[in-house]
């Protein structure tokens, strides 16, 4: 699976599991498309799972973006999540 998706108060969620590459960005430009046009969201979230995405994720980026203007749709893009530190102890 190379993204995950969810719909909730006419937000869609979409969540990229891993960077693209050339062999799954149709995949995913395809899957994307399909989303949008069945949900209609009042806007559309995507999480990118890298803090430099690929060419390929770029690419993906770019088509949901002319998707999303065509339809007027907000588009919102964030980048990863951090990954919570463990608390440090310092000691006396």
């Amino acid at each position: 699976m190379l993204f995950s998706h969810d719909f909730e108060d006419g937000v869609l969620h979409l969540s990229l599991h891993r960077d693209l590459d050339v062999t799954s960005r149709a995949a995913a430009a395809m899957r994307a498309e399909m989303l949008l046009y069945a949900h209609r969201p009042r806007l559309v979230r995507l999480q990118l799972p890298t803090a430099d995405p690929s060419p390929a994720s770029l690419s993906v980026l770019a088509r949901l973006r002319r998707l999303c203007e065509a339809l007027g749709t907000p588009l919102a893009v964030f980048g990863p999540t951090a990954t919570p530190q463990p608390p440090r102890t310092i000691a006396a």
